[in-house]
């Protein structure tokens, strides 16, 4: 899941992305890398998620994710994507091995797929995983 989809799925609970989230956490392995991780981190502390996230929900968060990720080591350098700063989310993909990524942004589904890994939504994962 790239960050868009994890903070999604911790601010509205009932959504397509927080089942996403669940499904992942029950049946599949949800992948890190340091780059991604630090990109969450970074987002989910971000002001304008005061209102909603207290600094106690958000260690809940970190704490489920920190339990439950595998961590990845990607090797491989990627450029694919039209905004640079979603390659890491690619790159941490094809270390793991993944089946899919799981996304709302639509600059990386135009790549779906990629390397034999899926880039969708979370409503089509929902759907075909």
């Amino acid at each position: 899941m790239d960050t868009n989809a994890l903070i999604s799925a911790a601010l509205i609970g009932d959504s397509a992305n927080a089942k996403a989230f669940d499904k992942v956490l029950r049946e599949g392995v949800l992948a890190f890398s340091e780059p991604t991780f630090l990109e969450f981190m970074e987002v989910l502390y971000r002001p304008k998620f005061d209102k909603y996230l207290s600094d106690e929900k958000r260690s809940g968060i970190i704490a489920v994710i920190e339990q439950n990720a595998k961590r990845f080591a990607p090797t491989e350098t990627i450029t694919s994507c039209a905004d640079p700063d979603d390659n890491i989310f690619l790159e941490l993909a094809l270390a793991a091995n993944a089946a899919c990524i799981i996304t709302g942004d639509k600059k990386l589904q135009l790549l779906h797929p990629l390397r034999g890994v899926s880039i969708i939504n979370a409503a089509d994962f929902l759907l075909r995983f």
